[in-house]
This record gives C-alpha cells, sequence and structure tokens, in this order.
C-alpha cells in the first residue's frame, strides 16, 4: 500500500475538492470525534498529536462549533510547521502563522455569542512532529451552569454533539480522568449511542495522579476498570505534558511527552500489571494504535468511496442530459408548442390513471381525504356550502367514525388514488346526500301564510309546492354544492399522481404500452416552473369550469323539481318478469289481445306464435314491438294510478279554518313525503350526474384546453430569466461531472499504484 500520508492526502483532497466545488458533504469517509468534559485535556490531547503547545481562545464560553484538524506528517519541514485555515467564504487555503490561526479560530467561537453552530472551522497542520489523521474537535459538556442561558448553551452544546456521535461513520475518541470507571459520564453517553462500543475508543488521561493508588494486587483490575468496561471497549490510559500554571515548562514539549510516556510504562511494570493490558498503557502505544486504525478505516473506505463517486457522476450525466434537453426544448419559438404538448401528455395520462395504476403515490384513505378536504375549505373560509350532512354529527370525527363503523364504507382505511378513490369518493356523497333533511318544521302560521287571501288562496297543491322551495330547496342546493366541490377537490389532489404515473414509467417494462413522451414531458413539468404553472393553472381552470357546469346542471334540475313537484313524482312501472314457459306466453300474448282490443289478425298471429311455442317447448320470448305494446298500457294505468294517489293525498286535507291544526299535521307529512321523492331522485341521480358531466368532460375535454394554453408577456418574461438559470445549470453540472470524474481518476490511480507495489512485494 502507499505510504499513509499519501493516502489521507489523497482522500483529503478529494474530500475537500467535493465539498468546495460541489457541495458534497455525505463522503462514507470515516473520521474520529473528539468528545469529554471540560478539563479533561481534550485540548491537551490534540497538542500531543499536533507535536506542539497552542490554544485557541474562545472565550469564557469556550467553543461553541466544530473544530476540524487536519494533522499531516513531513519529514522534511525540520523543525517548523506550517499552519493553514480554510476561509469560510473562498474556501481556499490560506497559511498563516500560529498566532493568526488562534486568532481566527477564537473569533469564529465568540461570534456565536451564546448559541451554538454545527458549521465547522477547517484549520491544517503540516510538521514533522504530528501524527498523520484527522480529527473533529467538539464542544466539551458542562457539568455545571451558572445561571438559565448557561445551561441553556449547555444543552444546545449536548444536541450538537449528540448529532455527531450518531453519525454511523464517526468513531468517538471519549476523553475521561482516570478515575473509577463506574464515574465516567462522557463514556455512559457512548454507551447509549454505541451500546457494543463498535466505535467508541475510552482514553482515561492524568494517570500519574493514581500512581499512589496502585499496587500489584489492583493495577489489572483498575485497568479493567474493576468490571465495569466491557471487554469489547477498546481504551488507553496516558498522562500527557501538564506544568504547574503560571509557570513555564521545564523541556521541550515533545520531551515531556516522551518522558510521561517512559514514566507510565514504567510505573505500571512496577505495580505488575499483566502484560494482556501492556498495549493500553502510554501515549505511544495509543499514537500506534491509531496510525494502523486510521490506515485501515480509510483503505476500506476507498471502494465505498469509489462507488459513491461512481454513482455521483452517473447521476450528474443523467442531470446534465437533462437541462440540455428542457434548453433546447425551450427555446423562444418553441416553448409554447412545448407547453402544449406536455399539457397534452398530462391530460392524456389523466385518463389512465383514472383507469387504475398500481403503485401509484400520493395515496389516502378516506379520513385522510376528508381531513384534508376539511381543511383545505377552513383555510379558504368556504361557506358556501355544509361540510358535515347533519346537524347532529358535532364533528368531522363524528362523522368518520359513523362512516367507517355505522355505515361500514368497505374501502374506507384502504390507501386509494385515481379511479378507485372517484368510486369511494361517490360512495361517500351518497351518503352525505341521504342525510338532508327538511330542518324546519311546518308551523300553523307557514301554511297559512303559503295559502294566502282567502279570496283567491292557493290549493294544498300549491301550498305544498311553496313550502317545498322555501324550506328543501337551497339546503338540498348546498348539500348538491358539497358533492360538486369535493369532487373538484379530489381532481385537483390528483395532479400530483399523474406527474408521478408519467415520470414512473421511465425504465419500466410498461413504458412500451404507453406514449414514450410521458416521462421526457414529466421531467419537463417538473423542471420548468413555467411550464407547470401553465399546465396546472389550465387544469385547475377546468376543474372550476366542470364544476360551475354541474352545479349549474343541477341547480336546474332542483328548479324544475321544486317548481313542480306533482309532475316529477307520477311514477312509471318497469315491463314484469317473464315466466319464461309457453303456456305462461300464451296466455299473456292472449290477454295483450283482449286488453288492447287489437284486430284479429294481429292477435291471431300472436296466438298461433304462443302455440308454435308450445308444441316446440321452445322458451322464446314475444318479439320486442310485442313486449312495448304489452307494456305502454300498464305503465300509462300506473300513471294514473299515481295521480289518484296524490290526489287522495291532497283531498285528505281539511279545507275548514276550524281544522287548521289537522291540516297543518298533514300538510307537514305529505312535504316530508313529496321531500323524500325528490331526494332519493337526487341521489340515484348524482353518480350519473358525476359520471356523465364532471369525471367524462375532465377526461375528453382536458386535452382540448391544454392545446389552446397561451404563454403571457409575464410569463415569457419570466421564462427568459429561467433560460439563463438553465444555462448556467448546464454549465455548473458539466464542471460538477469534471470534477468527479477527476476525483476518481485520482483515487482509482492510487488505488492502482498500491495494488501493483503489493503484488510486486508478494
Amino acid at each position: 500500500m502507499g505510504s499513509k500520508t499519501e493516502l489521507l492526502n489523497v482522500l483529503g483532497d478529494v474530500k475537500a475538492r467535493l465539498q468546495d466545488k460541489i457541495g458534497i458533504t455525505d463522503l462514507p469517509l470515516p473520521q474520529f470525534i473528539l468528545i469529554g468534559k471540560q478539563s479533561v485535556g481534550k485540548s491537551r490531547l490534540i497538542e500531543a498529536l499536533a507535536g506542539q503547545t497552542f490554544n485557541f481562545i474562545s472565550g469564557t464560553l469556550g467553543s461553541r462549533r466544530p473544530t476540524v484538524l487536519e494533522f499531516r506528517h513531513f519529514k522534511n519541514l525540520g523543525d517548523t510547521s506550517r499552519w493553514y485555515v480554510r476561509d469560510r467564504q473562498t474556501k481556499k487555503w490560506q497559511e498563516h502563522p500560529i498566532e493568526r490561526v488562534m486568532e481566527i479560530v477564537g473569533d469564529a467561537h465568540e461570534e456565536l455569542g451564546e448559541t451554538v453552530s454545527s458549521e465547522p472551522i477547517y484549520v491544517r497542520i503540516e510538521s514533522p512532529l504530528c501524527v498523520d489523521m484527522q480529527i473533529v474537535d467538539l464542544p466539551g459538556f458542562r457539568d455545571f451552569a451558572s445561571d438559565q442561558s448557561k445551561q441553556a448553551l449547555s444543552d444546545k452544546i449536548i444536541d450538537l454533539v449528540n448529532s455527531f456521535m450518531k453519525d454511523p461513520k464517526n468513531v468517538m475518541l471519549c476523553v475521561e480522568q482516570a478515575s473509577d470507571a463506574a464515574n465516567m459520564s462522557t463514556l455512559a453517553r457512548c454507551r447509549q449511542i454505541d451500546p457494543n462500543f463498535e466505535r467508541t475508543i475510552l482514553i482515561r488521561n492524568k494517570l500519574d495522579k493514581y500512581y499512589d493508588d496502585l499496587t500489584p494486587e489492583n493495577v489489572s483490575k483498575w485497568v479493567d476498570g474493576y468490571g465495569d468496561l466491557p471487554e469489547t471497549l477498546t481504551r488507553f490510559a496516558l498522562t500527557l505534558p501538564w506544568w504547574q500554571e503560571g509557570t513555564n515548562p521545564s523541556k521541550p514539549f515533545n520531551e515531556m511527552k516522551e518522558d510521561m510516556n517512559g514514566e507510565d510504562l514504567r510505573q505500571m511494570q512496577l505495580k505488575g500489571l499483566s502484560g494482556k493490558y501492556a498495549s493500553g498503557i502510554g501515549f505511544k502505544n495509543f499514537v500506534s494504535f491509531m496510525e494502523k486504525r486510521i490506515e485501515g478505516m480509510f483503505v476500506d473506505s476507498i471502494g465505498p468511496v469509489l462507488t459513491k463517486l461512481t454513482k455521483l457522476r452517473n447521476a450528474n450525466k443523467i442531470k446534465e442530459k437533462e437541462l440540455e434537453t428542457e434548453y433546447s426544448e425551450t427555446e423562444a419559438h418553441r416553448i409554447l408548442s412545448t407547453t402544449r404538448d406536455c399539457g397534452i401528455s398530462f391530460a392524456t395520462s389523466l385518463s389512465h390513471v383514472m383507469e387504475g395504476v398500481l403503485d401509484l403515490d400520493p395515496v389516502m384513505t378516506l379520513e385522510e381525504e376528508l381531513r384534508a378536504f376539511h381543511k383545505y375549505h377552513m383555510k379558504v373560509c368556504s361557506s358556501h356550502f355544509t361540510m358535515l350532512p347533519s346537524e347532529e354529527f358535532k364533528s368531522l370525527e363524528e362523522y368518520i367514525e359513523y362512516l367507517r363503523n355505522g355505515i361500514a364504507v368497505p374501502t374506507a382505511d384502504v390507501e386509494l388514488n385515481g379511479g378507485a378513490q372517484f368510486r369511494r369518493l361517490l360512495t361517500e356523497t351518497e351518503i352525505f346526500l341521504r342525510f338532508s333533511e327538511i330542518s324546519v318544521e311546518t308551523s300553523k302560521r307557514d301554511v297559512i301564510q303559503a295559502r294566502g287571501h282567502t279570496a283567491n288562496r292557493d290549493t294544498w297543491r300549491d301550498v305544498i309546492a311553496k313550502l317545498l322551495r322555501q324550506e328543501a330547496h337551497m339546503p338540498l342546493q348546498s348539500r348538491v354544492t358539497y358533492v360538486g366541490e369535493r369532487i373538484k377537490w379530489f381532481f385537483e389532489c390528483q395532479k400530483e399522481s399523474v406527474l408521478n404515473f408519467m415520470e414512473g414509467l421511465k425504465d419500466t417494462p410498461r413504458a412500451s404500452i404507453f406514449s414514450p413522451l410521458y416521462p421526457k414531458h414529466a421531467k419537463l413539468i417538473r423542471q420548468n416552473e413555467m411550464i407547470k404553472s401553465l399546465v396546472f393553472k389550465t387544469y385547475d381552470q377546468a376543474c372550476s369550469r366542470q364544476l360551475g357546469l354541474f352545479l349549474t346542471l343541477f341547480e336546474n334540475m332542483l328548479t324544475s323539481m321544486f317548481s313542480n313537484p306533482w309532475v316529477f313524482i307520477q311514477g312509471t312501472t318497469e315491463p314484469e318478469q317473464e315466466k319464461g314457459t309457453a303456456a305462461n306466453s300464451e296466455q299473456k300474448v292472449a290477454d295483450e289481445a283482449d286488453s288492447t282490443k287489437k284486430d284479429d289478425q294481429v292477435a291471431e298471429a300472436a296466438k298461433g306464435a304462443a302455440n308454435d311455442q308450445a308444441k316446440n317447448g321452445s322458451t322464446r320470448k314475444p318479439d320486442k314491438f310485442t313486449e312495448v305494446k304489452e307494456r305502454l298500457p300498464k305503465e300509462l294505468e300506473r300513471r294514473s294510478e299515481t295521480e289518484m294517489m296524490l290526489s287522495k293525498w291532497l283531498t285528505d286535507i281539511p279545507a275548514n279554518a276550524s281544522n287548521i291544526d289537522e291540516a297543518v299535521d298533514k300538510v307537514q307529512a305529505l312535504v316530508q313525503r313529496i321531500y323524500g321523492f325528490i331526494r332519493s331522485e337526487v341521489c340515484d341521480q348524482v353518480e350519473l350526474f358525476s359520471e356523465s358531466f364532471f369525471k367524462l368532460p375532465m377526461m375528453r375535454r382536458l386535452e382540448e384546453d391544454m392545446a389552446l394554453m397561451e404563454i403571457s408577456a409575464d410569463d415569457s418574461a419570466n421564462h427568459e430569466a429561467r433560460r439563463e438559470r438553465l444555462l448556467a445549470d448546464v454549465h455548473r453540472t458539466k464542471d460538477s461531472v469534471t470534477e468527479i470524474n477527476l476525483c476518481l481518476q485520482r483515487l482509482q490511480n492510487f488505488k492502482l499504484r498500491c495494488d501493483s507495489h503489493r503484488d510486486g512485494g508478494a
């Protein structure tokens, strides 16, 4: 394998290049995060890894954002080191003296005040004394907060650090003081997130404070945590350089580091530490372990990074092609035809969605549909129709409960869209309509007022018609409006489903069944706001137009019904069921001849046909003409019977003023009965009207509407601005593909070189 430094440089440069040039931050690269409480020695550990002392001034509140430290080991720099900070605006690395670096980092913390930020500061150190690695130094946990604002800052720091700890790419370097393992609070936080300690490394600092407490009898148990530290946890105990506050170090920092490491090893050997635990003692053993761990982790990450970059390149190539297609299709002389073509594809796709498409989103249950419908009309403050079918339902929840468990709508809890959802909607709206009642009780005053002056008073027939117009017409019209609004809202909600259907056809076996233009036009609608706005606007206008026609049609029908309900309720009859036997056929034809007194020739022909059927055992029915002649007298008779029945109802109403109470009761009963006829007829017809005057026109006329779309002057101006942005996106995407290709090439070359070296060594 190539040198560890080269490996880290290659991966670090690739990460920085992609992050700076393209904004990609989720590469599958591992990193080490440093966590712990304040004053446990995190900063001194960083100095030991860097090979020199420094102090990132962060004021009285401490650090409040992550600091990403990249250590690069360069042997040829002599005794000097080079420090760099990446500018947060330009994203460029700039070299500074160490004093200026500390100021920049301190200012970045101080500018946050009493809050925190996940935006990191990037610092790079190149030195012959540092270790090859990258580490993210996170703000320290606070044990004590002096006031409420400090406690709020402490809570924000906990949330920030936890977000890093939960990232599975991050290996946690948990720094604790070398005390009793049972009291390690930061390690307890690690256990909550990483219960098996698969990505946790414990660093027990300030080992020298416990030299005198250790004996040959307890040293191994102490290092092992007296059973409180699981075997799966990688742990180190060490002492880092320190000196009395206010004094200067007695030796150079790195000499002190060497001395402390040697003293740790010597003391633990004198105490009789088992060889099993010796590799976990001292700073050098920690650094040796980290170097191997880093190399192994980053070598393992090359494959996933190459895979990620390949996917990114392919995705950006597809995006580049789509943007170029949109740019060419939306030239000034083509944009109108392109917009209309997209609209026509959208219109024809609606028919497919209404026919039923599997695995199509979005979908909703009946409860979700009703809640969304009510929420929409509450938001727009709709008051022109009733939202609940009866005053007995106190809330939408009660109505939903009735639909689910009372009337038991079969598909109430099934997530649907398209045609299946429309069928369920028709069921719900019919139920809604059938709750319609005349809410106002017919009083004595109403009846007298409706009948008018004695000299020219209306008949009871006119009185009942007037009461129906006054008390029933508008409530029923309001419920019909609910039906229309529900259907309109349903179609408006299908826009996303239609678009998803068009997009979902790409690279699927069923794509050959439908127009190959669907995916292309869907992409244009999705990407181009002007095209999307025009298509959706035209679609919504079609929905509003059909709602208006639907309501006008129903309003005319209701007006006719309530103007003369007596004509409306005159009944008809269906032809009787045929018995299917020759004898019955003979009798029926004979009766037909007698009842209608047809001429002898027709009667004889009919009887002869019936006799032939009897002789031959045939069950053939009379011809259609004969059936019609048989049905007509009975229907006319039934119509007369209905007229007689209505006349009897009206005659039963007393006309004398002394019997006004009885008249009121009978009028009220007759009003309710006739309203029941009208309501039943409307409910029976709502499905036919919805299908014929809303659904079918939407599916058949929408294509014509889309073909007549026009682009306004404002749309044209916005479109030109969009094309300028689109051209910039095309160039940006091409640059992204170039950058990704360069990163891929560098990684592949490095991997190839390492593989050849390994094969040569073998």
